[in-house]
């Protein structure tokens, strides 16, 4: 009987505690306060369109516009001018670059000439029995014959019974041959096709030089050309006589350039057109690495905005009665970091900052900090 009591005290003792310590619980449990809800503040400008250039960035190398590469047609010793043949020389247009000692080859064109003399010498007699009409006019180029001069043209023939007489003298042929020789002869000298400098200077004085050796090279300092590589998708939108920003690559010097050529050829491995650029400046150096900003064309009733703005590369996002509304837009130009978009009407509230988790309809705050941005 007394196992039964002391059982049935268990128990409830047992069934005490477990209410008790519900209570205790009940009584430490706080009741949650109705969540807030959360407004993001956004930035957005106020839509102004405008006219928007479309820019095409690219960059290369100036080279000079008339660029003439020196060679020797002829052997013998290098002999300077009145200038040293150095690099940074400047010469005037006619005046000689360099000299090649023809002293051997000038005496083996008198020589010839000499023996052209005696060859007209030697028919004068039967001229003057077979031909007297035309002696005169061959007595005079013979009196006026000088070895140490350039050959003067032969006499026109009055007829072909005196062409033939002197051709089968070998006149003719020896007069073709001499001036083939004065020709070579002219190749000793190297004179500058025009003003400028040279740049490159490969032999010195002294050095024996050989037919088709590169002797230098010599430039036109006062006009240059930059090439640069455009996509194919912008070759239609440039122009011949556009004009061209261009800067160094510290941005330390601004030059202004002009479309000259557009090749028509499309390169089939990087799929670029060549874009050919003329630069006037006396501060352009030959081998300048420039960048250039092409303006291809306008765009009317447009904006230039970031690229992060995009949704699906046709929409963006609009603040409306204080909710995010996804709008569509036409990608006219992409760049690297902006793209130029038609499409927004002018007052729109479009979104500046890139807002994270924005969905349609999602309830936002325009920052008081937002700005009007105009694009024209």
């Amino acid at each position: 009987m007394r196992k039964i009591i002391l059982s049935i005290l268990g128990v409830v003792l047992v069934i005490v505690a477990i209410f008790v310590a519900k209570a205790i619980i009940e009584s430490n449990t706080k009741e949650r306060p109705p969540a807030k809800k959360v407004i993001k503040t956004v930035y957005v400008q106020t839509v102004s369109n405008g006219t928007v250039p479309i820019v095409i960035p690219a960059n290369g190398t100036v080279t000079a516009l008339q660029r003439t590469s020196l060679f020797s047609e002829v052997e013998g010793i290098f002999r300077s001018s009145s200038k040293p043949f150095r690099p940074g020389q400047e010469y005037s247009r006619g005046q000689v670059l360099l000299r090649i000692d023809a002293a051997e080859y000038a005496a083996n064109v008198r020589a010839s000439k000499s023996e052209l003399y005696n060859k007209i010498a030697a028919v004068m007699p039967d001229l003057r029995l077979d031909y007297p009409d035309v002696y005169p006019k061959w007595e005079t180029y013979l009196n006026n014959f000088d070895v140490n001069k350039s050959l003067a043209p032969l006499p026109e023939s009055s007829s072909d019974q005196e062409n033939y007489f002197i051709s089968g003298r070998g006149i003719v042929s020896g007069y073709y041959n001499i001036k083939n020789q004065e020709s070579r002869l002219n190749k000793f000298t190297i004179v500058a096709p025009y003003n400028g400098v040279l740049t490159e200077a490969i032999v010195t004085e002294g050095s024996l030089v050989r037919p088709g050796q590169k002797l230098g090279e010599f430039i036109d300092p006062s006009e240059y050309e930059l090439e640069v590589a455009v996509r194919k998708s912008f070759s239609d939108l440039l122009q011949v006589g556009e004009k061209v920003a261009l800067k160094n690559l510290e941005g330390t010097q601004q030059f202004q350039g002009e479309v000259s050529r557009v090749n028509s050829k499309i390169d089939a491995n990087s799929q670029t057109v060549q874009v050919f650029i003329k630069i006037k400046d006396a501060k352009v150096k030959e081998g300048m690495y420039l960048e250039a900003n092409l303006e291809a064309r306008n765009v009317e009733n447009a904006l230039s905005i970031a690229r992060n703005l995009l949704v699906d590369q046709d929409k963006v996002y609009v603040v409306e009665n204080n909710t995010l509304q996804l709008t569509e837009i036409d990608a006219v130009h992409f760049s690297s970091e902006s793209v130029v978009i038609t499409g927004l009407e002018n007052g729109a509230k479009l979104i500046s900052a890139p807002v994270p988790g924005a969905f349609v309809g999602m309830p936002v705050e325009i920052s008081d900090n937002s700005s009007l941005v105009k694009t024209n």
